[in-house]
């Protein structure tokens, strides 16, 4: 068995990581550290954790606890897991950030955009970006996995095998995505209060949202060129998944036909991407507590432009369930292993 530590066990993504891991049957967890609620049971946290998870959550000594465990995951605020981790840690045991601190390859962007000094830049070379569907063979040898955003990971898988095979203009991509409320995490915000967020929706971020550089840095190694695009995020009132809809000039008139083979030639072996029909949308119902992203597109003739469309949870593909794929394939696990989970609906 796999020894699993999680650090921010008592954040929404963090909880989300025990609630898979416990079912995973080759993964025990270890241990459970937490800030906020050091020295308190886990269930007197997460009520629904009453009886099956037994667990006090700890203090973060990193030096020690990494001595015990095979894995850490990192649930926590940016900044954080760069100022602990050093070749010591490493040298004991992998670790998975869940946070972006090691996502961006130039140091000076992620500064820039995440408005914090980066406390261990050494380790941002070494990181592999853990888009498991893109970067499986890199993560399978890593020690140390960034794990990609909620909506840089939907946005991303949604637009890159037309990137990659140059079949969009990359100066016209446009990006609106919303979100559940869960995505802000757990912390309480004036901003996803309920009476904030029921019955309303709204823009924000507005050409400014952190996810910005590494959608483009990603896009960019697909397509081999400088990418600038324009992101807005949107929340909506609803706990939890992502919806993406993108838009792009497509350099060459192409059927659906032919697009559709691009998407199967580079996905039709992934366990977790679900390419629907043509000129179906995809919802976030559908794909609920689930690992699966759900991609769909449309041609627009008149405009000669194409739209692409991906759903996904946003704690599940978007975090936690990434997270644990990720893990599967540092100890060559069955990628799925843990994740066979069946969308819930309604």
């Amino acid at each position: 068995m796999v020894k699993v530590g999680i650090v921010g066990a008592t954040g929404y993504t963090g909880g989300e990581l025990v609630r898979l891991l416990i079912n995973h049957t080759k993964a025990e967890i270890k241990w459970l550290s937490s800030r906020s609620y050091a020295s308190k049971k886990y269930a007197t946290v997460y009520p629904n954790m009453f009886e099956i998870v037994d667990a006090v959550c700890l203090e973060d000594n990193m030096s020690e606890l990494a001595e015990q465990v095979d894995v850490i995951f990192t649930a926590t605020p940016q900044g954080y897991c760069a100022s602990f981790i050093k070749e010591e840690i490493l040298s004991k045991t992998k670790l998975i950030d869940l946070s972006a601190d090691f996502r961006i390859k130039d140091v000076h962007v992620y500064e820039k955009w995440y408005g914090i000094k980066h406390q261990s830049p050494q380790f941002i070379a070494e990181a592999v970006y853990g888009l498991s569907e893109i970067n499986r063979a890199q993560i399978q040898e890593a020690r140390l996995v960034a794990n990609p955003g909620c909506y840089t990971t939907c946005s991303i898988l949604s637009v890159y095998p037309l990137a990659k095979e140059g079949l969009i203009d990359m100066s016209t991509l446009i990006i609106d995505a919303k979100s559940g409320t869960s995505g802000a995490g757990r912390g309480a915000k004036i901003d996803t209060l309920f009476c904030e967020v029921n019955e309303n929706s709204k823009a924000y971020g507005v050409a400014s949202h952190r996810h910005t550089p590494e959608i483009e840095e990603q896009l960019g190694y697909a397509a081999n060129e400088k990418v600038r695009l324009s992101f807005t995020p949107h929340l909506l009132p609803m706990n939890r998944g992502i919806l993406v809809t993108a838009y792009a000039g497509l350099k060459k008139d192409a059927t659906a036909v032919e697009i559709a083979k691009v998407y199967q030639d580079h996905y039709k072996e992934e366990k977790f991407i679900r390419l629907l029909d043509y000129g179906v949308c995809p919802e976030t119902k559908w794909v609920a507590r689930s690992n699966y992203l759900d991609i769909g597109f449309k041609i627009d003739p008149r405009t000669k432009r194409i739209i692409l469309m991906g759903a996904m949870d946003n704690l599940m593909k978007g975090a936690a369930g990434q997270a644990v794929q990720n893990m599967n394939l540092l100890f060559g696990f069955e990628e799925d292993e843990g994740l066979r989970l069946v969308p819930s609906f309604p």
